[in-house]
């Protein structure tokens, strides 16, 4: 069997209660499902906090640590991800405070987007300086990079830091495709940016809204990694008449899998492939 990296991504910053009732916003939500994810075969998590109170996304560190404790209470493998992203805290001393976690709190990762980003109605600002300022806060603190990439140019920046001496191999691209002002969930435009990866890398590949399912098999079959969740797309179907839940993802996504001889990593075996203690 083919294994492959399985990166659930449960919630994200835009789905609300309201859009799905199915997103986990609380800490608790959150564990639960993470829990249940792991037991049909995720290995990695990507976390975004939410605000207990109102479900809004948070960058605070409790909040994060919080959600980390409570999945290490049980499940001590499962790699687990922060988030840096920027785009809806631009501000360093907000986007790194998540990488000031120590202890059995400390992430395994955090994601690092590699250059600014346009979205349907928002853009992520990326600044050379804030990425190399949160790179050099990985490096101090032992936390890998989840290199996040929306096109092709991302992965030349991904080159130059590993040149510099911020990071060293093994390293971990997540391709986030079908953005509209970035690579296309497209065959070429996947093998393009595969081509290009420094030698050693593993990658996954996540499609936004309806490109997820088509990015998620074209990772598949070009021997990569799937990045999957509610994060990315709330709908089941294509013509958008059906909610998704993450268990229904996963559990497409798996079949499919399955279908073509790909199995997930156990989480020690992809602890051991992305050189993550």
């Amino acid at each position: 069997m083919k294994k492959f990296i399985l990166n659930f991504t449960p919630t994200g910053l835009i789905p609300t209660k309201e859009m799905t009732t199915s997103v986990p916003v609380s800490p608790e939500e959150i564990v639960t499902q993470v829990f249940e994810m792991a037991e049909l075969g995720v290995n990695m998590v990507h976390l975004h906090a939410r605000d207990p109170e109102n479900g809004a996304p948070t960058f605070k560190k409790d909040i994060y640590g919080n959600i980390i404790q409570g999945i290490r209470k049980k499940n001590k493998d499962i790699i687990l991800c922060v988030s840096t992203s920027g785009r809806l805290f631009p501000e360093y001393g907000q986007r790194s405070e998540c990488l000031d976690l120590d202890g059995d709190n400390k992430p395994d990762f955090a994601s690092l987007t590699l250059s600014s980003v346009n979205f349907n109605k928002h853009a992520s600002i990326n600044s050379p300086d804030t990425i190399q300022r949160l790179a050099t806060r990985m490096k101090e603190t032992g936390i890998r990079p989840e290199f996040e990439v929306f096109d092709l140019g991302m992965i030349n920046y991904a080159k130059y830091l590993i040149r510099k001496g911020y990071f060293s191999p093994p390293c971990y691209f997540n391709f986030i495709l079908g953005n509209i002002a970035c690579a296309q969930a497209d065959l070429l435009h996947l093998g393009l940016m595969v081509k290009e990866l420094p030698e050693g890398a593993i990658w996954s590949v996540g499609g936004v809204g309806n490109n997820q399912l088509k990015a998620n098999v074209m990772g598949l079959l070009s021997g990569g990694g799937v990045r999957i969740g509610l994060e990315d797309n709330i709908w089941y179907d294509e013509d958008r008449t059906k909610l998704a839940t993450n268990r229904a993802l996963i559990e497409r996504i798996l079949l499919i899998a399955e279908s073509l001889g790909h199995t997930p990593y156990s989480p020690l075996e992809a602890r051991e492939l992305l050189g993550c203690k």
